[in-house]
């Protein structure tokens, strides 16, 4: 038995114009984040009001994203994989954008979660968690969540840098939490 030479059966490309060549099938990992690339497109555009660059970044999601999905994993694991990658992708365009590190971008998308007054009980216990800490740790914790300031603004109150400022806070927060384990 002998095949003809260029025939798609041998090198998987057309031997002639116009003639079909059947693609190996999508994986289903593939499949399922295809099927999930309009709702990325979707928050994307939430994020970004434009069209274009939408359609730019969801692209660069797939690009990024499909090539790295685990065949085996499950529907929401992927979806989530994909949504993970859009925020990183949003905050590398967010970030270029605004001239800011990815970081500096994070500190300030916070949202403050409105709320109604505080309670004497709660007022109590901040006031007796913050005396009970050092004097640098007190000062980090007060400007930044009773004052809401970003951390640049608290690197430059203590004449500190943002990295140390970082540790400063998350070693007052571990303080803190020890000295009432409920905080």
């Amino acid at each position: 038995m002998t095949t003809e030479q260029g025939s798609s059966s041998d090198t998987g490309a057309p031997s002639e114009p116009g003639e079909v060549v059947e693609l190996p099938s999508a994986t289903r990992a593939t499949d399922i984040a295809l099927d999930e690339l309009e709702l990325v497109y979707a928050f994307i555009y939430a994020r970004v009001g434009n069209r274009a660059d939408a359609e730019d970044l969801t692209q660069q999601v797939a690009l990024k994203a499909i090539p790295r999905l685990r065949q085996g994993a499950p529907a929401s694991a992927i979806r989530g994989y994909l949504f993970a990658t859009a925020r990183s992708v949003l905050g590398a365009f967010w970030s270029t954008r605004l001239g800011l590190s990815q970081a500096e971008l994070h500190e300030d998308l916070a949202m403050a979660v409105p709320q109604g007054p505080p309670s004497d009980e709660s007022t109590e216990r901040a006031q007796r968690i913050l005396a009970a800490l050092s004097d640098n740790y007190r000062r980090v914790l007060e400007l930044r969540f009773l004052h809401g300031y970003s951390l640049r603004e608290v690197a430059a109150e203590m004449r500190s840098t943002v990295g140390a400022v970082k540790v400063m806070q998350l070693r007052a927060l571990r303080a803190a939490a020890k000295v009432d384990p409920d905080a």
